[in-house]
């Protein structure tokens, strides 16, 4: 099988165009994105062909292999894929994913890409647990839901917040995962974030598509930020537009193909 390496934002997955779902695929993403003995991803993306109008349906599993139903920097990561495979320059696409169907549109040229995505309607998500309310008192927080879960909660300082432990110990709370995002609103920038986040069925990540526009799209409604947000991530960022469904547009960057035997 032959894969291919991309990256949003530091966030990264390995992208296979095929036709069908290999077998095993729980075991082989686990397996490939291990980083000490697999090739090192934080997902394994297929690309498999559409069907009812859309260009391509996408599967994706998690470092741990487990199956998450969205991701944005992985749908943009999976566009360039395909891009780069068809040779097609700039594209528009139609992408079905577990959570819904996505318009993405690419320019770029072969290893750098800007992508646009738009996101679907944001639902109000499972809701906060109660023994979170309690712990954070009088805290903004919320949940959304992009197709994936999330946990969105403003802090005066998301620097500070020690991610790993305390994404993980929300996380627990939700049978089913949930991505954790906590954000600030950057000092002079009252059109800013800044966000670190823990993902499901991965850890603590460098940056999340869906978490960044889960977390612009609540704090525009908590009146922290305008409709323009750039959310700040350790891994760069992204510019969310706040419309009756959110854009997200973020970059794709090629690391490399190779060959692997499944």
């Amino acid at each position: 099988m032959r894969l291919t390496k991309h990256h949003g934002l530091e966030n990264d997955f390995l992208v296979a165009l095929t036709g069908d779902v290999p077998r095993g695929i729980e075991e082989l993403a686990a397996q490939l994105c291990d980083r000490r003995t697999g090739i090192g991803a934080d997902g394994l993306l297929l690309g498999l062909p559409g069907s009812r109008g859309a260009d391509l349906t996408m599967v994706l599993h998690n470092a741990d292999g487990s199956a998450a139903e969205m991701s944005g920097n992985g749908i943009r990561c999976l566009a360039q894929a395909h891009a780069m495979a068809n040779s097609t320059g700039p594209t528009s696409l139609e992408i079905d994913t577990a959570g819904g169907r996505r318009s993405v549109a690419i320019d770029g040229d072969q290893s750098e890409a800007q992508v646009t995505v738009g996101m679907g309607p944001v639902g109000p998500g499972p809701g906060v647990h109660e023994d979170i309310l309690n712990e954070l008192g009088s805290a903004l927080v919320a949940t959304a839901d992009l197709g994936n879960p999330h946990l969105v909660v403003a802090v005066e300082d998301q620097a500070i917040v020690d991610i790993a432990t305390i994404g993980s110990h929300y996380e627990m709370f939700y049978p089913e995962g949930m991505n954790v995002e906590f954000i600030s609103v950057r000092e002079g920038d009252p059109n800013a974030l800044d966000m670190v986040v823990w993902e499901r069925g991965v850890g603590v990540t460098r940056a999340c598509g869906t978490g960044a526009t889960a977390a612009a799209v609540r704090a525009h409604q908590w009146d922290l930020v305008g409709e323009q947000v750039r959310v700040h991530m350790p891994g760069g960022d992204v510019q969310v537009s706040i419309g009756k469904e959110p854009v997200l547009v973020g970059p794709a960057t090629y690391i490399g193909a190779i060959e692997v035997s499944t």
